[in-house]
Order: structure tokens, then sequence, then C-alpha cells
């Protein structure tokens, strides 16, 4: 895998790349506003117990579209964008091809088994899929089976991961990812308008209140107990404090951390929020059912990852509606617990830019400035992570057109929608690919069983409680409306 400087000497950097991937793809997206929907054929996988009905195009435009001759319309697509793009990077084409190739079909037969419902399926929806247990990992399952299904290929199979070489591009697939990521959280962001104001208000100011907690804290935890560098703490009290991939990449791409640093972190983060996603929603719905928003907001705050936060929302809000309705006859709309958990979730997500721009100065001028050395703007621009720039780009302009136009919020979630398939195609690349480039000893060596010490310690030791505590002083005594209300 080459770095940016190697990339800058043989052409485009691969963070440059990314950008111009990622906002090609978003600007496709767009023309759905306009009634030309460009991406629609693409490919979504569904939560499945028939194979046969797991795949789909996104749009219901392309409804009559096999789900099969879908995904081989997505392949086609991806493989001839990022074929331009290892051209630009002066690649050898006729490798990556085949390569990539391989790749892809690795990757998504990865993101297919991890979407198998007695894996995947939620507790609210085991009744739709007539089955009576799940593992309840949600579709991000598919990344950690991709994870693990690269570090065997990588371990066990040299020759084969060396043939793949060209594609193991794992920076390049993360990176347009995370661009792409912000157009969705902006689309998002604009339909949570619709939620009263003192609920994005409350959310906003406990977001800034819990993130100034979380990452001190986890940081200090991890240097002063733990002994782990800064390469290491770095990504970890992002992924803790923020969202698990999507920051920990960031700040550590901001910070000039090895690749393999921040996705063991975002795997850690992943399945921790796995185990939050089982346990937290039957706490509040015992404990939280006379204060729901409370519970909400304690679920974007504490659950670590996107799907997992929204489905421990979704959870909470069926449990706890279901307890009001049993202990006080209160029936409370369908939806606004799980809202409150997305609408924090996506506030917190909206630190991702701004953290990376703070540590990329921090790290110029004082961690990694020698002294006597003047303080230059331009080490400061090249080692801030330009795909950033991509992500707040493409999060800018999807509020922007919510707020200027809210009648196309929904067009403009179901052009995020389309965009988004091709995130989750490069997030499942890229656990795969950097699984290729892991080495079991040297995890070993780095550390990753005291990374996970230190997560567990974080997480149960104060990141719930302090989440807990500022939901309750932000969201205390505000309630859903009720049915008919």
């Amino acid at each position: 895998m080459s770095n940016d400087a190697d990339n800058q000497r043989r052409g485009i950097s691969e963070d440059w790349l990314a950008v111009w991937l990622g906002l090609f793809i978003f600007a496709l997206s767009l023309a759905t506003l306009a009634g030309a929907d460009l991406l629609g054929w693409s490919v979504t996988t569904k939560v499945w117990t028939d194979i046969t009905k797991a795949l789909a195009p996104v749009s219901e435009a392309y409804a009559k579209l096999p789900g099969i001759v879908s995904l081989l319309a997505t392949y086609v697509f991806v493989l001839a964008l990022t074929t331009l793009g290892a051209a630009a990077l002066r690649a050898n084409v006729r490798r990556f091809v085949t390569a990539f190739t391989v790749i892809f079909w690795i990757s998504y037969a990865c993101w297919v088994v991890g979407s198998f419902a007695n894996i995947a399926a939620t507790s609210d929806k085991l009744a739709s899929f007539k089955i009576s247990w799940s593992l309840q990992l949600t579709a991000e399952a598919g990344f950690i089976v991709a994870l693990v299904a690269g570090l065997v290929v990588g371990n066990f199979l040299p020759r084969a991961s060396e043939a793949m070489r060209e594609a193991v591009r794992p920076e390049l697939y993360v990176k347009t990812a995370i661009v792409l990521l912000g157009g969705f959280f902006g689309a998002a962001a604009a339909a949570q308008l619709g939620l009263a104001k003192a609920v994005m208000f409350r959310g906003l100011c406990a977001i800034v209140e819990a993130y100034r907690m979380y990452w001190g804290l986890v940081y200090f935890v991890a240097r002063k107990f733990f002994k782990f560098p800064r390469e290491w703490a770095v990504p970890l009290a992002s992924g803790i404090s923020i969202c698990g991939v999507s920051a920990a990449i960031a700040t550590g791409a901001a910070i000039r951390a090895r690749p393999v640093v921040p996705i063991m972190v975002s795997s850690l983060v992943v399945i921790f929020a796995v185990v939050e996603l089982l346990v937290l929603p039957f706490v509040a719905q015992h404990f939280l059912y006379n204060e729901p928003m409370v519970a909400g907001a304690w679920m974007g705050l504490a659950v670590k990852t996107d799907g997992a936060a929204v489905a421990s929302g979704a959870v909470a809000d069926a449990l706890i509606r279901a307890q009001a309705l049993a202990v006080h006859g209160v029936r409370y709309q369908e939806g606004w617990i799980m809202n409150t958990a997305a609408a924090v979730k996506v506030f917190i997500d909206v630190f991702i830019g701004v953290w990376a721009f703070v540590l990329a100065v921090v790290w110029s001028t004082k961690i990694e400035r020698r002294e006597g050395d003047p303080v230059r703007v331009a080490e400061i621009w090249q080692r801030f992570p330009k795909f950033v720039l991509g992500y707040v780009l493409t999060f800018i302009v999807a509020l922007g057109i919510g707020l200027a136009a809210p009648t196309l919020v929904g067009k403009l979630k179901a052009a995020m929608n389309e965009a988004n398939v091709f995130r989750g195609i490069f997030f499942v690349m890229t656990f795969f690919t950097i699984g290729m480039v892991s080495n079991f000893k040297r995890l070993a060596e780095e550390g990753i069983g005291r990374l996970a010490l230190v997560y567990v310690v974080c997480l149960f030791g104060f990141i719930i409680w302090i989440g807990l505590g500022i939901s309750w002083i932000f969201f205390h005594g505000m309630k859903p409306p009720l049915v008919g209300g």
C-alpha cells in the first residue's frame, strides 16, 4: 500500500483522488432532484433469510431490474471509476483491474453474509423475518466478516495477497467513503429540522459537552495508564468520542498514524457497539420509560456506530412506548425516541471534519514541531487530510439544499441513499484490504488486547454514565407527543 508522498511522485495523491471520486458520485446522485435518477440501478443489500431476496436496486424506479443485474452494473460502474483513478495514480492498470475484481467480489460476498437475518436483524425486526433469535449485529457485521476474511488471506495466502497488491488500497477506499458520508449526514441533518427546535438545540449542546469530556478522558487513560503512544491514543479517543470508523480514520490521517491503527480501533468500536445495542435499550426500558427523550439521547451519545446507534434508538423506541402504555396507559407517537437518537448522532458526526483540522494544526505546531523551526501554513496544509474537505463540502451542499428547499428533503434523502450504496461498498472493501495488509503477530505486538481493555475501561467506566448524565441534564422533562394529540 502506498502513502500520499509516494503517490505525489507517481501522479495524483490518493487523498485528492478520493475527493474527486466521492464528489463525482455525489453529483450524480443529486440529479435525482431534477428528476433524473442516474444511480437508482445500483445495488442495495437487504437483511435476508432468503438469499434470492438479498439484492435489489436501491430505487423503486428500477424495481423490475433483477438484483443480480443491479449488482453487476454496480461492479462495472465502480470498476470503471477506480480504474480511471488507478491510471491517475500511474498504477499498473491491467493488474489493478484483475486484483480489484477479486477484492470487490470477496468484499461484497462478506457484506451479504453479514446481512443474514440471524446475524444482522435487530430485536424489533425478528417477527418480520419469522425468526426467534439473532446476534443483532446489524448489517455492519459485514465489515467484521470482511476484516476476518482479509486477515485470513493476508496471513495464510501470501501469494494470493501479493497478486492483488495493486488494488489493495484501503486508504483510497475509506477516504472516498467518508466524502460520501458527508452528503448522507447533511441530508439527515436537514431532515431532522422537522424535530422540535428544542430537541435540536439541546442535542447540539449535549454532544459538545460530552465530546469535550469523552475525548480528553479516553486519551488520558490510554496514555497514562496503558502507556499507548499518541498514534494509538488519538484514533481511539476519536473513535469512542465521535463515530468509530470515520472519526478514527480521519483523525488518524491528521496525525499520520499507520492505516492499520484506526482500522483496528474501528473494529473494536463496531464490536462493542453490538454489546451496547444488546443491553442499553433494555436498561432504558426499565429505568427511563418516564423520560423517553433522555433514553433516545442516551442511545445517540453512548453507542458509537451510526447503524447501531439508530438501531438502539429504534429498539428503545418500541420498548419504552410499550412500557409507558403498560404502566401509565400513555401512548406516545412512534419515532420520536429514535429520531432523537439519530439527531444527536448526526451532530456528533459533524465534528469529524472539525476535529481532524484541530489535530492537524496541533500536531504541526506543537507535537511534532522541532524547536527553532517556524510554524508553516504549508506544513499544516500538507498534513491536513484533504478528503475531509470533500466530506465538509458534500455535507454543506446537502444541508444547504435541504434548508433552502424543504420540499426537496424527501428527494434529497433518496438521492443520498443512492450515494450511500457506494459508501457501503467502499467501506467493506476497506475492511477487507486492511485485513490483507495486517499481520497477526504484528497486531499482537502492537497490543491489540490492551487496546480492547482500554475500550472496556472507558466505555463501562465513564462513557456510558457521562452520556446518561448529559442526556438527563438536557432532555429531562421532554416528552414525545401523544397519539392523537
